[in-house]
């Protein structure tokens, strides 16, 4: 995806395919991983009927990171490995830059002792779940014959490899960040990494960027949770909880503090009203 992007994207730019590149990624980045995948299937933050959870993971699935079972199983292994006292540079991003991007997007991590990876019941038994995990690479393709019949190889290029390559960087580049630098109003002790925050990239992750506020508070489904932060997946669930598609919606106030959890600036009063120590 990555070598035909940039072979090919700018042999092929047109007003739009750029368009179909634009809305394919929000669609995909937002209502898929951000929303379906992450806030929805890793971490139950939000409640929904089944036919609007499959819809939103299989538009998780479209980014071309994993399939479902196997974002939540690389997901459950990072956090493990970053809530230890130690933990390995992979698991850390704290290798450079350039070795950390060849070994997030292009190696196969093979362990001698994998820990026992044993999903909950509603995931194993699911059968649109099972085929998106052996076929989730092939789901690009019957999307990439619409678009070359559509609008010829310029929206091929543009909305299949280009989105692909383009999200799938970006999400390793801004784990990669939030996992050595930038500000934070949270810290956790004993722990061997720590989220920060990204205020710049806010916006174009959909939330995600608060990455901070979601090591501080996983389960919540609003990750700017600080007035200001903007967090468009929340927007996003607050019109579909409007609409009566979503309910259950889990925030800070409503969720137990993580041990060890404290405030990184002075005192402050989190959503809900409740003060944390500092």
């Amino acid at each position: 995806m990555t070598g035909s992007a940039l072979i090919l994207a700018p042999i092929y730019v047109t007003p739009g395919a750029m368009l179909i590149w634009m809305t394919t990624s929000v669609v995909t980045l937002c209502l898929g991983h951000s929303i379906g995948l992450h806030r929805l299937l890793i971490h139950r933050s939000f409640a929904t009927s089944p036919w609007l959870e499959r819809l939103l993971v299989y538009l998780g699935t479209l980014v071309g990171m994993a399939g479902p079972l196997g974002m939540v199983r690389l997901h459950d292994m990072r956090d493990w490995a970053q809530r230890q006292v130690a933990c390995h540079d992979l698991h850390a991003h704290r290798a450079s830059l350039l070795r950390d991007a060849w070994w997030q997007m292009h190696c196969r991590l093979e362990l001698a002792h994998p820990p026992r990876f044993a999903p909950e019941a509603r995931l194993r038994t699911d059968p649109l779940l099972a085929l998106l995990e052996r076929s989730w690479m092939a789901q690009q393709l019957p999307w990439a014959l619409l678009f070359l019949w559509i609008g010829g190889l310029p929206w091929l290029i543009w909305g299949v490899p280009v989105r692909v390559a383009v999200g799938v960087t970006g999400h390793w580049l801004v784990g990669h960040i939030t996992h050595r630098r930038g500000p934070q109003g949270w810290r956790i002790e004993d722990v061997a990494v720590q989220g920060h925050d990204l205020p710049a990239a806010a916006l174009i992750t959909f939330g995600e960027a608060w990455h901070g506020n979601h090591h501080a508070w996983p389960d919540s489904a609003r990750l700017g949770i600080e007035p200001g932060q903007h967090d468009p997946g929340w927007w996003v669930l607050i019109t579909l909880r409007r609409l009566g598609l979503v309910w259950d919606i889990k925030e800070p106030a409503m969720l137990a503090l993580r041990e060890g959890l404290h405030r990184v600036t002075v005192d402050h009063r989190p959503p809900g009203g409740r003060f944390v120590s500092r």
